[in-house]
């Protein structure tokens, strides 16, 4: 009887140990899945949010775009054209401009060089044929002195200097157009500013009351107009001084090529004089 208890007793053991295994892995079960659902959650959060990301730059950009364009609106399409046209004709006024003196710096050092070369040689021809072929004002200075170099080192002295000046006008040709156009953007912006006071009083003239309501239609046209203007002559003052920064370059190397090929005229002066 003692071994038939003893085995009904392992036999209850053995079952109330495997009931409480099958309920804790049913508790568990639960709480698996709702990690798997979050994971699978996370995970989808996650792939989803790229594509979250860019309607929301895109909807930003839109936004810019939409505001500037509301603001040249609201600033009075009058005004705001005119500063506009300014802003585009001084630009490519400089753009003009930039271009020119890009092509017109050359290598002056290694241009003269190749003329000392073949006045050295005695061959006059040689050094006009390099600076015929060289491009820009430097280049053209040094061959109007070397066409005039048997009439004496006065008249190469004065042809350079003319003729300098001459390249020096080509150079600084259209600048005052530019400069014109820096001081006419501010200009019609503060004049959009005088009309949209003007309108604002108009306004509360007609009301008869003085409330922000009113005003403020006058206003913005005098603040956005004057904003504009002052953006676009911001703009074209920076290419302006880019410009004349070129220009001061130009005419420094302009001078100081003078200077060289005189002197190596002198140098060789008894070769080519009368």
């Amino acid at each position: 009887m003692k071994k038939i208890f003893a085995v009904i007793a392992m036999f209850g053991l053995l079952s109330l140990g495997m009931t409480q295994s099958v309920m804790a892995q049913e508790a568990a079960a639960p709480a698996d899945q709702e990690n798997v659902a979050a994971v699978d959650s996370a995970a989808a959060a996650v792939t989803e949010a790229p594509a979250e990301v860019a309607p929301v730059v895109e909807e930003e950009s839109q936004s810019f775009h939409k505001a500037l364009k509301v603001k040249f609106i609201e600033g009075n399409a009058a005004f705001m054209s005119l500063v506009a046209i300014a802003f585009i004709i001084g630009l490519a006024f400089c753009i003009e401009r930039i271009i020119y003196l890009s092509l017109a710096e050359i290598d002056t050092n290694k241009m003269l060089k190749k003329v000392e070369a073949a006045l050295e040689k005695g061959d006059l021809e040689g050094a006009k044929t390099v600076c015929r072929n060289t491009r820009g004002p430097v280049a053209s200075i040094c061959y109007q002195g070397l066409m005039r170099v048997n009439d004496g080192l006065d008249v190469v002295e004065r042809s350079v200097v003319s003729y300098g000046g001459v390249q020096a006008a080509a150079i600084e040709k259209n600048c005052s157009w530019i400069t014109l156009f820096i001081a006419m953007a501010p200009s019609l912006g503060f004049l959009g500013t005088v009309i949209g006071m003007v309108q604002a009083f108009d306004d509360i003239q007609k009301a008869g009351d003085i409330s922000p309501t009113i005003v403020a239609g006058g206003m913005k046209v005098a603040l956005i107009t004057t904003i504009f203007g002052i953006i676009v002559a911001l703009v074209l003052q920076v290419f302006y001084n880019f410009i004349l920064t070129k220009i001061e370059a130009i005419n420094s190397d302009m001078e100081d090529s003078s200077i060289t090929l005189l002197d190596m005229i002198m140098k060789y002066n008894l070769k080519y004089s009368k």
